[in-house]
């Protein structure tokens, strides 16, 4: 029998985030790949693990290796279908190897921290990315759903934003370590945001 790769979404971070059907998967893994918190949160004693660094091509290779004795999880924070190791699993694997838990993604638990719909939001990661060139311009009725990093982060972007015509007094609320006990949800306008040298890594959300 051919072994497989499950893709699991862990969400946020914290262990009641947790979709039962993935709980299940990573305390029957014999191979559990994720990020070092994902590890130490939820890999079961006995399990043999890869944690998951700058070094992919060390990963791959050790998927690929482990799938020859064993199926393999891989834990992705988030949802796996946006912005995660699912990218490059479907480039290197067959489809019919792999298989998506999804989970929930930081955005989607933003939005519900401010009671907010997010099917009309524009979802964007600039983690690790450069923004296109429209991307972040202003339009009437907009609502962008952004994940920051250290270099794009919300002071950064609040200056690309403001030069890109959004006004200053548009609403902006920074949403950092969600789902854990030091979550905080910060609400300011985006020229305010501008000021700010803090939440480097967190969900922004902006509404024109």
């Amino acid at each position: 029998m051919e072994h497989k790769i499950a893709v699991v979404g862990i969400g946020p971070g914290s262990p009641d985030y947790l979709p039962p059907i993935a709980k299940r998967l990573i305390d029957a893994a014999k191979v559990l790949v994720g990020s070092r918190r994902a590890l130490a949160t939820f890999a079961p004693v006995g399990a043999r693990t890869r944690v998951i660094d700058k070094h992919i091509e060390e990963v791959i290779s050790f998927v690929r290796h482990s799938l020859t004795t064993d199926d393999v999880v891989i834990m992705v924070s988030g949802d796996p279908g946006f912005y995660s190791l699912l990218v490059r699993l479907r480039l290197e694997f067959a489809p019919e190897l792999i298989t998506v838990i999804p989970g929930i993604s930081s955005v989607q638990l933003a939005f519900a921290r401010l009671s907010c719909p997010w099917q009309d939001a524009a979802l964007i990661s600039l983690h690790g990315r450069e923004a296109a060139d429209d991307i972040l311009d202003y339009r009437p009725d907009r609502k962008l759903g952004i994940l920051t990093d250290s270099e794009n982060n919300p002071s950064h972007i609040a200056g690309l934003m403001l030069d890109r015509g959004w006004p200053a007094d548009s609403p902006v609320w920074l949403c950092s370590d969600l789902s854990y006990p030091n979550e905080q949800v910060l609400a300011l306008t985006l020229a305010e945001a501008r000021q700010r040298d803090s939440h480097e890594h967190c969900v922004m959300v902006v509404k024109a």
